[in-house]
Formats: structure tokens, sequence, C-alpha cells
């Protein structure tokens, strides 16, 4: 923290030296995406999705995939490239615009009825369509139930106290057979204050566990250069896969169905 700073109460200084909200505010995100504070966008596709896509899948073939608080994952555009219709959901118009100018897209911009203010950006070939609009505000009714989901950066990147609401949301948008897969965070949350923030796997179990089978896929070092600096020696990655309870197929998965 900075010598002679005044910082108002509510308030922090994040990693970038800006002031921000303690529990992060639409208005904190945006800002993060009009002055490039965004060291959590990866530019190349995520190697865990592509490493694990066939979980998603489950055999099938043009399915509807949702991408929350998506911001200009370039793994979008590789998912609409494998055959399938990507839905994602962003605050940030620039985030929005970039991806489709980064990927040479042309698109549509319209309103988006049943939210005021939103609007969605659908690329020309109609396989992305990106909602630009507070998480929240989104529901089924707006766009519909996916087949799969890919979390990644997003739950992690909600505010603690607002975690249930968004799983409750989350499974909602969950189509019968959906396969939702969720790419978390542990570390030591003494040694830092996210976002990224740490979701042990209790949490996970306390979110999602009683409406959805929980499954653990894989956890890795995650550790690099970046988190050291966060002052943290210890970083790890998980991925999980969450289907609905109600999906009497699900309870049939083995763990052979997760090495295929």
């Amino acid at each position: 923290m900075s010598v002679g700073v005044d910082i108002p109460e509510g308030k922090r200084l994040n990693k970038y030296g800006d002031l921000e909200n303690i529990e992060m505010t639409v208005e904190d995100w945006k800002t993060r995406w009009e002055k490039k504070h965004i060291g959590f966008h990866k530019k190349e596709i995520h190697e865990l999705l592509q490493e694990h896509l066939n979980i998603i899948l489950k055999g099938r073939k043009e399915i509807r995939i949702f991408v929350p608080l998506c911001g200009k994952s370039v793994d979008m555009k590789w998912l609409a490239e494998q055959g399938h219709t990507v839905v994602g959901v962003e605050v940030s118009k620039t985030a929005i615009k970039e991806f489709f100018a980064e990927q040479n897209l042309s698109y549509t911009q319209e309103s988006v009825p049943g939210i005021p203010g939103a609007e969605v950006f659908k690329s020309s070939d109609g396989w992305i369509s990106l909602f630009n609009c507070n998480m929240f505000d989104f529901s089924s009714a707006i766009a519909g139930r996916f087949d799969g989901i890919w979390d990644r950066g997003s739950l992690v990147a909600i505010n603690p106290s607002d975690r249930k609401h968004y799983a409750k949301l989350m499974t909602t948008l969950m189509a019968k057979g959906c396969h939702y897969l969720l790419d978390t965070f542990t570390y030591d949350e003494n040694k830092h204050v996210g976002p990224p923030f740490p979701t042990p796997k209790r949490e996970i179990e306390d979110l999602y566990g009683e409406s959805c089978n929980i499954h653990l896929i894989q956890s890795l070092d995650a550790l690099t250069d970046r988190q050291r600096l966060w002052g943290l020696d210890s970083f790890i990655e998980h991925i999980y896969l969450i289907t609905l309870k109600t999906d009497t197929d699900s309870c049939a998965l083995t763990e052979a169905a997760f090495i295929l």
C-alpha cells in the first residue's frame, strides 16, 4: 500500500495502484477494462478447456455453450469453430467490442427485451452472441438454457457475498443433461485479497451441492511469477464437473468418462 494515500472507508488500493471498492462493483470492472488492467485475460485458448472439452460435450455435437463473465476470451471463437453455439455475458462493452475486433468477426448490435439498457452483440455468422449487461440481470427467459457451461474466471471473480445468488442463477441456466465445467483456485487468503477469490471444495459443495452432483476432475499447481508478486507461494487450480441431480443419466458417470 502506498504511503501517504488516504483510503476512504470501504475502498482499497488494488494491485494496479487504483482505488476500488472492497467488494467489486460493475463500475470497478468496467474501469479495469478501460485501463487495460486485465491480467486475468488469457491470450491463448485455455489448455484445460482443450483437455476437458469432451467432458462438456459428452459425445454431443453442435451444442449451446454458456460462458459467464466472458470478457474477450479467445475460448469463445475456438468453441464456435468446433461447431457449437456460444452465448456470453459481459458487463464491459469495451471487452465485447475488442473481442469482435481482435477475432476479425463482423457483428450486429441490438437491444435486449427484458433488460433495460442491455445490448446483445451477435456475430454475423450467428455462432456467437454476447450480452452486454449485469450478470444478475441475465436469465433463462432471455436466452434459454444451455447444454454446456465453461466457467473460467467467473465464479472466482464474483464477490464472496454474491456467490449463492450466482450459483442459483447458474443452475437455472442448465438444461437437462448440461455439463458445467468450473475452473477455480485455492490459495492462502491471508496473503492475498482477490479477485480471483479462493474457492475451496467445501464452498463449491455448499453452493451447488443441494441441486447438483460435483466431481473434481483435476487439481494442478498453477503458481507463476504473477502470483508470486501477490505474495503467494502456492496457487492451485481445480477443475470441477457439475451436473444436475435431476438428470438421471448423470448418476451413471464413471471415472472412465473423465479419461476418454
